[in-house]
């Protein structure tokens, strides 16, 4: 089930209006991200020959839905760079150093959106701002809409898996060491990979 609307397959009259999915509208509305069960990670390729993958262990966000014109949808994340985790506390906080991170002084990453569109079925790119250190640079992400259930305390959730693929350079994050037998020790290449679960908030009171 696509989360937006679908386009009908007959010629509409000019003054025809698109249908709407009713099951779709209703998944329209402002949710927030529940980082207990979302991951914000990373895999990235490490002495040439193998893939280091590490978590942000602390982050919010929230993800504005419009069912019926997926260009009005919207995504805010920020990231405490600090709770980063690949499973060894020395090389965590080589990343939390001024060699990599500097969390110290920057202590989020940000992503703030500004285009949303429908690549057909359920998969979405969503473009925006990703901000590292001191530097935005424009993202895209590609995004796989997993479906939407109510949960058992009555929350209505919606679920998201995607992925984007940045050269960290390009956020001036440059450290490296070269190997002896050539190459380096961290690929520039970095994979974003994010699996969202989101909660839709309660609709103010009249």
């Amino acid at each position: 089930m696509a989360l937006f609307n679908r386009k009908s397959t007959a010629a509409p009259s000019a003054t025809a209006a698109v249908a709407v999915d009713p099951a779709l509208a209703a998944l329209t509305g402002e949710y927030v991200i529940d980082p207990a069960h979302s991951s914000i990670g990373f895999t990235v390729r490490h002495a040439m020959v193998t893939n280091v993958r590490g978590a942000f262990g602390e982050h919010e966000g929230t993800l504005k839905l419009d069912g019926a014109a997926p260009h009005n949808s919207t995504a805010s994340i920020d990231v405490k760079i600090a709770s980063v985790d690949t499973g060894i506390a020395d090389r965590d906080g080589h990343l939390v150093s001024g060699d990599f991170f500097d969390a110290e002084k920057f202590p989020l990453m940000t992503f703030r959106s500004s285009q949303a569109e429908q690549l057909g079925g359920d998969k979405y790119r969503i473009t925006g701002d990703l901000t590292i250190k001191d530097v935005t640079r424009p993202l895209a992400i590609d995004l796989e809409f997993n479906g939407s259930a109510t949960d058992v305390y009555g929350s209505e959730r919606v679920g998201f898996e995607g992925s984007a693929e940045i050269l960290r350079s390009d956020w001036g994050l440059t450290w490296n060491a070269a190997l002896e037998t050539g190459g380096v020790m961290v690929s520039d290449k970095v994979k974003l990979n994010f699996d969202i679960s989101a909660i839709k908030a309660a609709a103010p009171q009249a």
